[in-house]
């Protein structure tokens, strides 16, 4: 391991999300690497971006630049062995993204992205988990705001109920409180890949609708785990719940790192997300009117007319996002909220205090990278009070499952922070 050239490899940083997190890295304070590189298939469009964080930085904290191209996978196959950990940008990632996980499994690299394909990633696990887990290659999927918030929020919530009560909730969900700056580009994207896949592909189909489909196959769940279709009034909330249009790939990934982890917070766990509105008839207008949107949005999605529009309005040019201020000036506010029978609710709250689509996620993937990065080698922490070891060493992981909270400290020093 002495002998690769980079600590981590920035691939996809001439897009707008990959130069977003160029600069979280550049601009760190305390930036734990040695050499790292940003990675493309245009070296005048790497140099384009060395020159645009030249404008930010000294020259001591620039990247070096390294070529690679996903038509080629023994190009991917070379940047894989020359670095310790890679963090990717480039999607989606069911169609960008399998060449570069085998390539990291096969040459012993971490890995961080930032998909939220199900059924992608499905197939990483069925073709990668039991030889990432041998060799101790930790393949980290979601680290943007699809699933960090959901997935270390609860982690946050059950280590403090295990603190204050022994034990933890049997019943999580998580409302998003407010949200400025919606969804990148790139999420709508690979919801049009994986609304492609489930129309031609039972399979699929059957997959997206199983709530514990990405537990492994040998320690599935049991716990009820209904996405919400239609608003509903909720005193846990206090206001009224509507879908969430993340939910379907956040509560996998909450419910897969209580699987990988060992089932802490027991296998019959029930978990769940919504948007949530005010209490009362205004609330509940709102909740409906929202509800109605997102549903005419997705059948919107299924149609060709329809969705040659949504893509031409809502899907950014390559290279192109929202404006500076619009990110700096977006934030988000979600609350998990762990309830059960006879007992006293608790809360954790994840905040981010920009664009949640890009800023945040930039920040969050970033922070994924560089925990990888200062975790490679070292040996988890004994379990502590709450009884869990949230730190695991191989496999095709969540955030939560394989860095726990060495990534909640990380973040705690940025914009996002997750607090109990």
């Amino acid at each position: 391991m002495s002998s690769r050239d980079f600590d981590l490899i920035l691939w996809g940083a001439t897009g707008f999300a990959g130069r977003l997190v160029a600069e979280v890295l550049a601009e760190h304070p305390d930036l734990p690497l040695g050499r790292w590189a940003i990675a493309g298939r245009s070296q005048a469009k790497l140099d384009a971006v060395r020159d645009h964080l030249a404008g930010r930085v000294d020259t001591d904290r620039l990247p070096e630049t390294v070529l690679a191209d996903v038509d080629d996978p023994p190009s991917l196959q070379r940047m894989a062995e020359r670095t310790r950990v890679i963090a990717t940008t480039v999607g989606p990632y069911a169609r960008m993204g399998s060449e570069l996980v085998a390539a990291c499994v096969a040459a012993g690299t971490d890995y961080a992205d930032l998909t939220g394909e199900t059924p992608w990633i499905r197939r990483m696990i069925d073709a990668h988990h039991d030889e990432a887990t041998a060799r101790g290659v930790r393949i980290v999927h979601c680290c943007g705001f699809d699933s960090i918030p959901s997935d270390l929020g609860t982690l946050a919530l059950q280590q403090a109920a295990i603190t204050r009560d022994g034990r933890p909730f049997p019943d999580v969900r998580l409302a998003v409180m407010k949200a400025s700056g919606g969804f990148s580009g790139g999420t709508i994207a690979s919801l049009l890949g994986v609304l492609d896949e489930a129309r031609s592909d039972r399979s699929v189909r059957d997959l997206l609708a199983d709530p514990h489909g990405l537990d492994p196959a040998d320690a599935r769940g049991t716990g009820r785990g209904r996405d919400a279709f239609r608003p509903i009034a909720d005193d846990i909330i206090d206001g009224w719940a509507a879908p969430f249009l993340m939910a379907p790939i956040n509560t996998r990934i909450v419910r897969r790192s209580n699987a990988l982890l060992g089932h802490p917070w027991g296998a019959d766990f029930r978990y769940r997300e919504v948007m949530r509105f005010p209490p009362g008839a205004i609330g509940a207008s709102g909740a409906w009117a929202y509800t109605l949107a997102f549903g005419a949005f997705m059948k919107a999605l299924q149609g060709k007319t329809s969705r040659r529009l949504i893509e031409r309005t809502l899907l950014p040019a390559p290279g192109e996002g929202p404006a500076p201020d619009r990110i700096e000036n977006g934030h988000f506010h979600v609350r998990i909220i762990g309830t059960g029978p006879g007992r006293t609710p608790l809360h954790a709250d994840v905040r981010g205090g920009r664009d949640p689509g890009y800023g945040a996620t930039a920040t969050m993937l970033a922070e994924s990278a560089l925990a990888l990065h200062v975790t490679r080698g070292v040996a988890p922490d004994p379990p502590g009070d709450d009884g869990l070891t949230t730190r695991l060493t191989g496999g095709v992981l969540t955030p939560a499952s394989a860095l726990g909270n060495v990534l909640i400290d990380r973040l705690a020093r940025t914009e996002v922070t997750v607090r109990t």
